[in-house]
């Protein structure tokens, strides 16, 4: 439905799609919704992807041209994605515009947040906890979601863009 939208900016309705689906292993791992508490739930299971998306996307703005070209075919998957996933649940086309323009800005919400987190501010707790949870969440849980994104952060830190790329960022 979006293509005529996004023609000039992706060719290749493929790409990105490999970007996305290890962006969507990382937020299927179980230790988010056991060790980590995240409901297991629709809302849940989106702000995982929402969280790990948004630190893909803040770590391809360092990589200038190529970063941006990334992260547009990886918005678009997303979008894509959230299109398909909604429609699935019988959101029809009046309803659905505005849906998945709230889900967008939910994930560039979190882009902001974590472009301030891994600058400093907030510390890394208070933005897992913003960008995961919705209400109270125990110690242990948000303790454990920071550092797995801490450990995701390093990771994707030390890939080439051409490994992220390719969603090789487990």
């Amino acid at each position: 439905m979006l293509g005529f939208l996004f023609r000039r900016l992706t060719a290749d309705p493929s790409r990105g799609a490999d970007l996305f689906r290890g962006a969507t292993k990382i937020a299927r791992e179980p230790h988010w919704y056991v060790e980590g508490k995240v409901p297991d739930t629709l809302d849940g299971r989106f702000a995982v992807l929402a969280t790990t998306t948004a630190l893909v996307l803040v770590r391809l703005e360092a990589e200038a041209e190529i970063g941006n070209a990334m992260s547009v075919a990886l918005t678009e998957r997303f979008i894509e994605v959230m299109e398909s996933e909604h429609r699935e649940l019988g959101l029809g086309d009046p309803s659905l515009g505005k849906t998945v323009r709230t889900l967008v800005g939910s994930l560039a919400r979190r882009t902001a947040l974590w472009r301030s987190a891994v600058d400093g501010e907030p510390r890394w707790e208070a933005a897992a906890h913003a960008s995961l949870y919705k209400g109270e969440v125990s110690p242990d849980a948000l303790e454990h979601s920071a550092a797995a994104l801490r450990r995701l952060w390093s990771r994707l830190q030390h890939l080439e863009p051409a490994a992220i790329e390719k969603g090789a960022i487990q």
